[in-house]
C-alpha cells in the first residue's frame, strides 16, 4: 500500500528560514514598551482600580444568584430542558461596560461538552503554531498594538457560534478553526519577515504582499513563494474581533487632512500607514483597484510609506460584463506574473498551478451544494462562521491550502446528513428567510447571529458571499490567463457594488427567488457613494415585489458614526411596528455592548 501523502502547508522550508534578529533594537522597544507601562502604572488610581474589582465580583455574586434563582423557578420540564438544551435569554451574557461576555454560553450537555473541545483544540493549534519561533511572535505583541486584539480569539468564536447548537455548531467550528489558523500561521510568518523583528532576509525574498482586496489565486503559479495580505492581519480581519482597532487609525489619517467621509476601509489602511502599524516586510507589493477606488488611495500611501518596495497596481475593467475586456485584465495579470519574476527570481509553473486551481474548482462545488442546501426549505449551514469562511476561502486561500478541501468535505459530510433528517439550523428560530445585501458592518461581525437569536431571522446568504462560480480552466493557457481576469473582476464587493445596475439592483431581486427569501437586510454604509445612489430604486421596487426591506445603516469600521446598538434598533423597530413580530429571545433587544469586543 502506498504512503499517504502527509499534508505540509505552508511550505516547511518557510518555517527553517534563519532569523537575523537585532537584539539591540528589541531591547531598545523593550525599554521603551517598559516605560510606558512604567508610566500607566503610576497614573493608575489603584483605589479606583480595587473597587472595580470589588464591584465586579459582587456584580458576578448577583448574576450568579439571579442565574440559580431564575433556575430554581422552573418546573421539572423545564429545569431537564435547560440542562440538555441550553439557556434561552442569551443577553445576560452581556454585562454593562464590558469588553467581553460575563461567560460562556451553556448549550446544554453534549454541544457544551463538543464547544469546549474545540475551545481547547483553537487554544492547542494557537500554543504548537506559535512555538515554531517563539520570539518574533512574543515580540510581535510589542511592536503593534493591534496583536493584542488577536488574544481574544476566542471570545471572537463564542459570539460567532452564539446560540448554535447540533450540526449548525459543529460545522461553524471547523470552518472558524481553519480561518484562525490561517491567522495563526501568519502572523508567526510576519514576524519572522519584521525587519524590526524576525528580520529573515531569506523569508522577506520568498514573500510577495498583498493589497488586503487583491485575491491571492495568482501565488498558485510560484510554489515556491509565499503571498501575504499585508493590510488583512492589521486592519481588515481584527476589526471583526475588535471594534475599536481601526478608530486610532481613522483618527490618525484625519488628522493628516484625509476627509472624515471617506470610507473606513481605505482610511483604517492608510491610517494604519501613518501610523507605521504594518510589519517591515516582503519582497514586492501587488495593489489594485479592487474593490472601487478607494483601494487606489492606500496604495498611494503605501508607497510613500514603503518606498524601497516595488509595486504592481492591477487594474481591471469595471465593464466586466462584457467579454472585449477580459482580454485587457488577462494581459495586466501576466504583466503581474512576469513582475513577481523579476523581483524574487522565481519562475511561473503551469504545473502548481493548474493542480491548486483544480483544488479551488473542487472547494467551488462544495460551495454550491451548501448553496442548494440553504435554498431549500431545511437551510443548515448559517450564521458568521460561515459568511467569514466563504469569504475568505474565496480571496485570500483560493485552494492554496489542501486542509482546506478536507474540512470543507467535513463540513459537507455533516451538512448533508442534517439536510436528510430535516435538523433546523436555528432550534425553534427558524421565523423568517432573510437576504442580506451590501457591505456589512466589520464592527459587528456577529449580527446575523443576533438577528437569528433575537427575532428569528435567518440570514441564508450574503452579497459577499455570491461571487464569481465558474471552474476555472486547467488546461488551456491562454484561457486560463481570462479565467482569472475574470475571477479577479468579480472578487468580493465589486461583483455588485460596480459594473452596472443590474449587477446590484436585478441580481437582487434574482437571489431573493432563487433564495426563497422575503426580507432583506439592506446595509447602508453611510461612506459608500456607489450603493448610496441606487437606495431609492432598490426601496420602489422593493415594495413592488412586497418585499420586506429592512435599511440597518453602520460605517463600516468605526462604531462611532453608527452604534451596534443603533443597528439593532433599526430592525427592532421594523420587526415590531411593520412585521408586528415579538422577539424570540426578549433579552437581546436591549443590552450594551458598546466596549464589547
Amino acid at each position: 500500500m502506498a504512503k499517504k501523502e502527509k499534508i505540509q502547508y505552508p511550505n516547511p522550508e518557510f518555517w527553517k528560514a534563519k532569523d537575523e534578529m537585532n537584539w539591540d533594537k528589541q531591547k531598545e522597544n523593550l525599554l521603551e514598551v517598559g516605560g510606558i507601562f512604567w508610566d500607566m502604572l503610576k497614573a493608575t488610581d489603584w483605589k479606583a482600580f480595587g473597587q472595580g474589582w470589588v464591584d465586579t465580583l459582587k456584580a458576578d455574586g448577583e448574576r450568579i444568584k439571579g442565574e440559580y434563582k431564575d433556575f430554581m423557578a422552573l418546573d421539572a420540564e423545564g429545569k431537564k430542558d435547560r440542562i440538555l438544551n441550553g439557556e434561552r435569554s442569551l443577553g445576560r451574557l452581556y454585562a454593562k461596560g464590558a469588553m467581553a461576555t460575563v461567560r460562556r454560553e451553556w448549550r446544554g450537555i453534549k454541544d457544551t461538552a463538543y464547544d469546549f473541545y474545540e475551545w481547547a483544540r483553537m487554544w492547542g493549534m494557537l500554543l504548537m503554531t506559535f512555538s515554531k519561533d517563539l520570539i518574533p511572535a512574543l515580540n510581535s505583541a510589542l511592536w503593534y498594538r493591534w496583536m493584542i486584539s488577536y488574544f481574544c480569539c476566542h471570545g471572537f468564536m463564542d459570539k460567532n457560534i452564539m446560540g448554535l447548537r447540533g450540526s449548525n455548531l459543529r460545522m461553524s467550528h471547523l470552518l472558524i478553526y481553519d480561518v484562525f489558523r490561517y491567522v495563526a500561521e501568519n502572523l508567526v510568518l510576519s514576524a519572522k519577515c519584521d525587519t524590526k523583528n524576525g528580520n529573515s532576509g531569506a523569508l522577506n525574498q520568498r514573500t510577495v504582499l498583498f493589497d488586503e482586496m487583491t485575491m491571492g489565486q495568482i501565488m498558485a503559479g510560484f510554489p515556491d513563494l509565499y503571498g501575504f495580505p499585508h493590510q488583512l492581519l492589521a486592519v481588515f480581519l481584527v476589526s471583526e474581533i475588535d471594534q475599536l482597532t481601526c478608530v486610532p487609525y481613522i483618527d490618525a489619517v484625519e488628522s493628516y487632512g484625509l476627509p472624515a467621509d471617506c470610507c473606513p476601509v481605505p482610511s483604517s489602511e492608510c491610517g494604519a500607514l501613518v501610523t507605521d502599524s504594518l510589519p517591515h516586510m516582503g519582497s514586492c507589493f501587488l495593489s489594485s483597484s479592487m474593490p472601487c477606488d478607494g483601494s487606489t488611495m492606500a496604495s498611494s500611501y503605501y508607497s510613500r510609506r514603503f518606498p524601497n518596495v516595488p509595486v504592481f497596481h492591477l487594474c481591471f475593467p469595471v465593464r466586466y460584463m462584457d467579454e472585449e475586456t477580459v482580454q485587457m485584465g488577462a494581459e495586466d495579470i501576466k504583466a503581474c506574473i512576469k513582475f513577481i519574476e523579476e523581483i524574487t527570481g522565481a519562475k511561473w509553473s503551469w504545473d502548481a498551478y493548474f493542480k491548486q486551481i483544480k483544488r479551488f474548482n473542487m472547494e467551488t462545488d462544495y460551495e454550491l451544494q451548501k448553496w442548494e442546501v440553504n435554498k431549500s426549505a431545511y437551510p443548515q449551514l448559517l450564521g458568521p462562521c460561515y459568511e467569514l469562511f466563504r469569504k475568505w476561502n474565496y480571496e485570500m486561500d483560493g485552494g492554496a491550502d489542501p486542509r482546506v478541501e478536507k474540512t470543507m468535505k467535513k463540513v459537507n459530510d455533516i451538512l448533508m446528513k442534517a439536510y436528510e433528517n430535516k435538523e433546523e439550523a436555528w432550534p425553534g428560530k427558524m421565523k423568517y428567510r432573510a437576504i442580506v445585501w451590501s457591505c456589512p458592518a466589520h464592527y459587528y461581525a456577529n449580527f446575523s447571529n443576533w438577528l437569528a437569536n433575537c427575532w428569528g431571522v435567518n440570514v441564508l446568504v450574503e452579497m459577499e458571499s455570491l461571487n464569481f462560480t465558474k471552474h476555472l480552466e486547467t488546461e488551456d493557457k491562454e484561457e486560463a490567463m481570462r479565467d482569472l481576469a475574470r475571477l479577479y473582476e468579480r472578487m468580493v464587493m465589486r461583483r455588485h457594488t460596480n459594473g452596472g445596475y443590474q449587477n446590484v439592483v436585478d441580481e437582487l431581486w434574482k437571489q431573493c427567488e432563487d433564495w426563497n427569501a422575503k426580507l432583506i437586510i439592506m446595509y447602508q454604509n453611510v461612506a459608500c457613494k456607489n450603493m448610496a445612489t441606487v437606495q431609492g430604486v432598490l426601496d420602489d421596487q422593493g415594495r413592488e415585489r412586497g418585499y420586506d426591506l429592512i435599511w440597518v445603516e453602520h460605517d463600516l469600521m468605526d462604531p462611532r458614526t453608527v452604534s451596534r446598538r443603533t443597528m439593532r434598533d433599526k430592525v427592532s423597530e421594523y420587526m415590531r411596528t411593520v412585521m408586528r413580530a415579538e422577539p424570540v429571545d426578549p433579552s437581546l433587544v436591549e443590552f450594551d455592548d458598546e466596549v464589547c469586543m
